[in-house]
């Protein structure tokens, strides 16, 4: 299977994600996700008791990327499954597809569909359409199947589009020679959507700019396509310099530009203010892709964000993970820190704030809440300091903090086995619904289906 959040970092920063693995590893950053389940007069009352938590998948491997509330309830899951057999009744090949759940309130299945080729596909974020269906984000090795649109070379962006019952309306593939992958897509106020992950710039031999000069960029650029209700490209811009940039996640702005939030270790060309080794990078661009402003956030060591929301007070939070303690972070309490970042529209930040135990914590997804706090969901392994438990060798975590950062609550989910939250919403009732990957049968898992499942959770 694929392994996105690896598969496009220098070989020197894969050495900490090798030890995760080995004891190991939308945002709703836009309008159609952000407001699921917000109703501004009602403050948020949890008690973080688990309303139920459901394995799902097959007897190979299943994960959970991104998840959302649907229109009747119920939640829509995107991820990607090897199996072929289970909750997945429409694959009969082990190679990695994308798979799209849709549940009922209860979180009992109504439909489960695949969609790839013969290669490995995997679906990486999901959002609703202004007409009730989903768009979703995935990066494909294949050029068969659903995959009509051809395959450049290694990796593609991939981007489709589905009906609300799963039929595939409408796909498109963008990308070169080498490895192209797509983190995100958000849908915008013009009825179209805004693509973004990482370019093979040196693979691509320059290519994939639309009205931008190329000069000087090499490696892994941030890749932002602006597309049309169709998927079809308007125009497509890549920033970054010479080394790694990977765009996760992204926002329309009220002027109708878009902020750009992702991980770089480049400090040349685009990148003028870099920290450490991996900062927090955050580009402001205008609504043809032009550069407002670009900030680094960060220490001297490696920070990566990977979610970002607007807040209600109309600035915005990025989460991720630091190893850094130093410059803008203050307080670094374990090997790697969950840390949240919230700053203005300008590119001023606001406050800063680390999150975790002595081992090692990263987050994953937020969603701002209806009374302004926020909730976040992490990966952690340890137990001690703001981590009240640990089930296993590795828990999901569930945090909420209040709008200047302070904690109100937090939770460990999973059982004695491997256990990764990464996405995270908000219903209409108030409760939160997460999704991520188990290898557990135990604690707050009855059973397992497999290898590594697709976890369903939702907390009251």
């Amino acid at each position: 299977m694929l392994s996105l959040k690896k598969i496009i970092l220098p070989l020197f920063f894969l050495s900490f994600f090798a030890f995760v693995a080995c004891s190991e590893d939308e945002a709703p950053v836009e309008e159609t996700q952000e407001d699921d389940g917000e109703d501004e007069e009602n403050p948020v009352e949890l008690t973080l008791n688990i309303a139920f938590a459901k394995n799902l998948g097959g007897s190979d491997l299943d994960d959970g990327a991104a998840i959302l509330q649907a229109s009747d309830g119920g939640f829509v899951m995107v991820g990607s499954t090897k199996s072929t057999d289970g909750d997945i009744t429409d694959k009969t090949a082990d190679d990695t597809d994308v798979w799209i759940l849709k549940t009922d309130a209860q979180g009992t299945t109504q439909w489960s569909k695949t969609y790839g080729g013969s290669g490995d596909d995997e679906g990486t974020s999901i959002k609703k359409t202004n007409d009730g269906g989903y768009v979703i984000s995935a990066v494909t090795r294949s050029n068969d199947g659903d995959i009509m649109s051809g395959n450049a070379g290694f990796n593609d962006m991939w981007v489709f589009k589905i009906s609300s019952s799963g039929t595939l309306l409408w796909e498109k593939t963008y990308g070169y020679s080498g490895n192209e992958v797509a983190y995100n897509v958000i849908t915008t106020s013009d009825g179209g959507y805004l693509l973004l992950g990482v370019l093979d710039v040196t693979a691509s031999g320059g290519e994939g700019n639309v009205g931008r000069s190329s000069n000087s960029h090499a490696g892994g650029d941030y890749w932002v396509l602006k597309l049309d209700s169709e998927g079809e490209r308007i125009w497509s811009r890549y920033y970054g310099g010479t080394f790694t940039d990977t765009a996760y996640d992204a926002v329309e702005t009220p002027s109708g530009g878009f902020i750009i939030t992702g991980t770089s270790d480049s400090q040349d060309v685009d990148i003028s203010s870099n920290i450490g080794e991996y900062d927090y990078w955050i580009l402001n661009i205008n609504a043809n892709g032009d550069i407002i402003w670009k900030k680094n956030f960060g220490g001297s060591e490696i920070d990566l964000v990977y979610a970002m929301t607007k807040t209600l007070d109309g600035n915005y939070l990025l989460v991720g993970d630091t190893r850094s303690n130093d410059v803008n972070i203050q307080n670094l309490i374990g090997n790697a820190d969950v840390w949240a970042v919230k700053f203005n529209e300008a590119g001023s930040i606001l406050w800063a704030k680390t999150y975790g135990g002595t081992q090692f914590e990263s987050a994953r997804d937020v969603v701002a809440l209806s009374d302004g706090s926020f909730a976040i969901v992490s990966s952690s392994r340890s137990s001690d300091v703001d981590v009240s438990d640990n089930y296993g060798v590795n828990d999901a975590w569930l945090l909420l903090i209040d709008e200047d950062g302070e904690i109100l609550g937090q939770k460990n989910l999973g059982g004695s086995a491997l256990d990764f939250g990464e996405g995270i919403t908000q219903t209409t009732d108030g409760t939160l619904v997460m999704t991520g990957s188990t290898e557990s049968a135990d604690g707050d898992f009855t059973s397992n289906k497999g290898n590594k499942d697709l976890f369903l959770i939702k907390v009251e």
